[in-house]
C-alpha cells in the first residue's frame, strides 16, 4: 500500500480525498443501519487492490465513482458537511496514515495481504464475502494495533454482528489507502489552510 505513485496535482489530492470520505460514509451508513450501498462499497475495496494503479484516477477505475465522495468533500470545504462525525472520522483516518506509513512492516505485511485478497477477488468478485473478511481480518492483525485506534460508533445490534464488523473493516481498510494516496500526491493537513479554493475549484470542474 505504501507503493502509491507519486503524483502532485491537486485534482489527484482531491480524488484520493473524496475516495476517504467515501469509504468512510459507507463506515458510518453500515453502523448506524445495518446496509451499505453495494456499488459504493465496490469502489471502495476495488481501490484498496489496484495497487499497481499508475493515476489517482485508475486507483477507483473512473472518477465517476467518486461524485459521491466529491460532493461530501465539497461540503466540508464549504463547512456545511452534512455529518459532522464524518470529518471527525477522516481526520483521524489521515493521521492514522502517518503512523502506518512509518511502519515499514507493517506495510509489507498489508501490502502482502491485500496481493493475496486480490487474487480472491479475481476468482470471486471485489465485493464476494470472503474477500471483505480478507481484508477485515488483515485489517484487524495489523493497522487495528496501531495507537489510537479509529473507533467507530453506531447501533450497537449493528456493531455487534461479525459480518457488520467485518465490512466496516474492510472500508476503513480501503480509507487508509486513500489516505496514502492523498500523501503521496503531495496532500497535507495544510492544503486545508491554503488551498481549500484550489481544491473546490478541482471539485467544481470534475461535478460539473
Amino acid at each position: 500500500m505504501s507503493d502509491a505513485p507519486v503524483i502532485s496535482s491537486i485534482d489527484d489530492r482531491v480524488l484520493a480525498l473524496a475516495g476517504v470520505l467515501q469509504a468512510l460514509a459507507q463506515v458510518r451508513r453500515i453502523a448506524d443501519t445495518g446496509q451499505s450501498e453495494a456499488a459504493q462499497v465496490d469502489v471502495a475495496l476495488a481501490s484498496v487492490l489496484r495497487l499497481e494503479a499508475e493515476t489517482a484516477e485508475a486507483v477507483y477505475g473512473d472518477a465517476q465513482d467518486l461524485r459521491k465522495g466529491l460532493g461530501l468533500l465539497r461540503d466540508h470545504l464549504a463547512n456545511n458537511p452534512r455529518d459532522q462525525a464524518l470529518g471527525k472520522l477522516a481526520l483521524a483516518v489521515l493521521q492514522l496514515e502517518r503512523r502506518f506509513s512509518r511502519d515499514d512492516a507493517m506495510a509489507e505485511k498489508v501490502g502482502a495481504g491485500i496481493a493475496s485478497a486480490a487474487a480472491t477477488a479475481v476468482q470471486l468478485g471485489t465485493s464476494h464475502p470472503d474477500v471483505i473478511t480478507q481484508l477485515a481480518e488483515l485489517y484487524a492483525g495489523t493497522i487495528s494495533q496501531l495507537s489510537p485506534r479509529i473507533m467507530v460508533q453506531g447501533n450497537p445490534h449493528y456493531l455487534g454482528q461479525a459480518g457488520v464488523v467485518a465490512e466496516i473493516r474492510s472500508l476503513l481498510l480501503a480509507s487508509l489507502r486513500s489516505a496514502v494516496l492523498w500523501r503521496h500526491s503531495g496532500g497535507s493537513l495544510l492544503d486545508f489552510v491554503f488551498r481549500r479554493r484550489d481544491m473546490a475549484a478541482a471539485i467544481d470542474a470534475r461535478l460539473g
